[in-house]
C-alpha cells in the first residue's frame, strides 16, 4: 500500500438530480461540455490529476494544496462567466471543497480520512463555492 500526503479536491453540481429530471440529454452534454471547456483544462494547469468521477462529481489530487486552490477558485470563476448568460434554471453551479490529508493510493485512484474530509468540506460550500480545511488554509495564505 502506497501512502501519501496530498492535496485533495471533490466537487459535485448543485441540484444535479433536478437537472436531470428536466432534461437528462441536454444536462449529461452541458456537464461534459463544461468538464471539457473549463473544469479539466484548470486542472491540467494547476498539475492536478482527476482520480475520481461519477456522475457529476470529480475527485483530483495536487501535490501542492496551493495549486489545489488555485484550481477550484479559477474554475469557479470560470464556470460563473459561462452561467451568467444562462437562464436561471439551466445553470450548472459547482460546490468544491479542498483538504490537505494523508491518503492511501491504489489503482489509480485515492482513499482514506483526506478523501473523506474533502467530500464533507465540498457539502459545506456554498453553490459556486470553495470551502478549504484549516490546513489547506495554512498551505496558502499569503500565497494566493
Amino acid at each position: 500500500m502506497e501512502r501519501r500526503l496530498t492535496a485533495i479536491l471533490a466537487a459535485d453540481v448543485v441540484g444535479y438530480s433536478r437537472l436531470m429530471g428536466a432534461d437528462e440529454v441536454g444536462t449529461l452534454a452541458h456537464l461534459k461540455r463544461l468538464r471539457a471547456e473549463v473544469i479539466e483544462p484548470k486542472i491540467t494547469e494547476s498539475h492536478g490529476r482527476i482520480v475520481g468521477s461519477a456522475g457529476d462529481s470529480l475527485l483530483v489530487e495536487f501535490a501542492s494544496a496551493v495549486h489545489a486552490v488555485q484550481c477550484a477558485v479559477e474554475a469557479q470563476e470560470g464556470l460563473a462567466a459561462h452561467n451568467a448568460s444562462l437562464a436561471e434554471d439551466k445553470r450548472m453551479t459547482f460546490r468544491m471543497g479542498v483538504n490537505l490529508g494523508d491518503v492511501i493510493a491504489q489503482d489509480d485512484t485515492i482513499y482514506g480520512d483526506g478523501v473523506n474530509i474533502a467530500a464533507r468540506l465540498e457539502k459545506l460550500a456554498e453553490p459556486g463555492g470553495v470551502c478549504i480545511a484549516s490546513n489547506v488554509h495554512e498551505q496558502v495564505k499569503g500565497k494566493l
